[in-house]
């Protein structure tokens, strides 16, 4: 029911998430937009497999047309880092029923990209916000927009001391996905055209 869908490296400014991610890996990241509901902004970087990586921060001056703002970003603060993920389902009713704790579905566009995203009414995921974001899209995929820059996602750690509940609770099949049971955290193993590289 669940495929893995992107990566998020959130920043106290988009500038500062992009910044981390070039660095590190040694490539550009693309133009993402705004996100008018959640006063967010973002940049994207196409990872093979119908992955992405997504760099967003709240945007300056921005006023949301709905808070708590998604993936807890009311509540970030420090160095850029990857803070969430997200994983797709076409069953977007059934995923409700199976998953309450993800959050309300909500309409989101952005040009013509049109998906819903499951947000909790606090902004925090379960599990210290390291549960799933939750989402389906609504026709065209963001990866279809994105050109390829030679990266791909290697392996992908959830760190929790419940890591083991989420995982049964999830029921994801997929082999770069490894849940280990330890202080909160997540860590993502990207290849890319200057070798290994960690998020």
């Amino acid at each position: 029911m669940l495929n893995l869908d992107h990566l998020v490296i959130a920043g106290e400014t988009l500038a500062d998430a992009q910044y981390y991610v070039e660095q590190t890996l040694g490539v550009k990241m693309q133009p993402g937009g705004q996100h008018a509901v959640f006063a967010t902004h973002n940049a994207l970087l196409h990872l093979d497999d119908g992955i992405y990586l997504e760099a967003i921060a709240k945007e300056p001056g921005a006023v949301p047309e709905r808070s708590p703002c998604w993936y807890a970003l009311d509540h970030f603060s420090g160095g850029p880092r990857l803070s969430n993920w997200a994983c797709r389902t076409d069953q977007p009713q059934q995923a409700a029923n199976r998953w309450p704790e993800a959050g309300s579905p909500i309409e989101l566009a952005r040009g013509d990209l049109q998906w819903q995203m499951f947000v909790p009414e606090t902004g925090k995921l379960p599990y210290d916000n390291l549960f799933p974001a939750l989402l389906s899209w609504q026709g065209a995929h963001p990866t279809e927009r994105l050109s390829p820059k030679g990266c791909s996602l290697r392996r992908f750690v959830v760190s929790h001391p419940q890591a083991m509940d989420l995982r049964s609770s999830l029921a994801l099949e997929d082999s770069r996905l490894v849940f280990e049971a330890g202080p909160p955290g997540l860590r993502a193993e990207i290849e890319t055209p200057h070798g290994l590289r960690v998020l």
